[in-house]
């Protein structure tokens, strides 16, 4: 009997003490909710993330302004055609973009394409985390996809415009000499003509399956081997699903393009009717 007394007190004794537990746990995390609260105010806390920015922004560019020139050149003169003659440096990267495609899909397509894209954000965005705060781990497609076209296709295009196209259009490097007289033999050729594919039709049709087969053939594989599996896609459905995997391989297949081009010297992908050339 003594015994079940004192195993009768050691139950007591523990309940008390996991109750004294739950306790402080509970006290522990009521501190912890008040020392981070949901909501912030926007001064001092955004403001001043702001202006830090905003004053490092502005000394990068005051050092950029005092250690390189304004590209400021004489009044026009209709006589004289500066070489090379170049765009306002925001549109750089379009007349870069002319030398990989024609003119009709450099400055008309590409461009809506990017209009198009950003309009469609909305509507295929499944992803109810990051509103109103700023995560990559939340959001690492959307911001990497981001970047990718801004930071890659935009800001390097315009950087490649700026200081590394010289007289002719021609490729310098950094600190090479502008030569107005350079002329450089550049034989470029059509990507079915690397295979010996020269009849018209033949090379057409070469030159449209690779285009196809580059924009659709990747996603059908993905879609086909994930499509059970994740819950991202099934989220996503179909529709929504393709519509995002043709902007991301056409902004994939502008840097292909790039490479072919700079690299290998392919001129068109695809050689089509009536000037209809990709």
């Amino acid at each position: 009997m003594a015994q079940s007394v004192l195993e009768g007190s050691e139950v007591e004794r523990g309940d008390r003490s996991d109750v004294a537990k739950v306790k402080e746990r509970t006290a522990k995390a009521e501190r912890l909710s008040k020392a981070l609260p949901d909501k912030v105010h926007t001064w001092p806390y955004l403001v001043r993330l702001e202006m830090m920015v905003g004053t490092g922004l502005l000394a990068f560019m005051t050092i950029w302004s005092i250690l390189v020139d304004a590209p400021l050149e004489e009044p026009a003169n209709p006589t004289k055609t500066p070489n090379p003659s170049k765009a306002p440096w925001y549109f750089l990267g379009l007349q870069e973009l002319l030398v990989y495609f024609d003119a009709w899909f450099a400055g008309v397509v590409l461009p809506a394409m990017i209009i198009v894209g950003l309009m469609v954000i909305p509507y295929v965005d499944i992803n109810p985390k990051g509103n109103g705060y700023y995560c990559f781990k939340d959001r690492w497609f959307a911001v990497s996809f981001y970047l990718f076209g801004f930071v890659v296709l935009w800001i390097s295009t315009v950087i490649i415009g700026t200081f590394f196209r010289g007289p002719g259009w021609y490729m310098f490097t950094p600190g090479e000499y502008w030569d107005v007289h350079k002329t450089v033999a550049i034989t470029n050729m059509d990507w079915p003509t690397k295979f010996g594919i020269t009849s018209f039709w033949p090379a057409f049709g070469f030159g449209a399956a690779s285009v196809l087969g580059f924009l659709f053939g990747p996603p059908a594989v993905y879609w086909k081997l994930k499509s059970g599996t994740s819950t991202t896609l099934q989220k996503l459905g179909a529709v929504r699903y393709w519509i995002v995997a043709f902007f991301v391989m056409s902004t994939a297949g502008v840097v292909v393009k790039m490479i072919l081009r700079l690299g290998f010297n392919v001129k068109n992908i695809m050689v089509g009717p009536m000037g209809f050339n990709i």
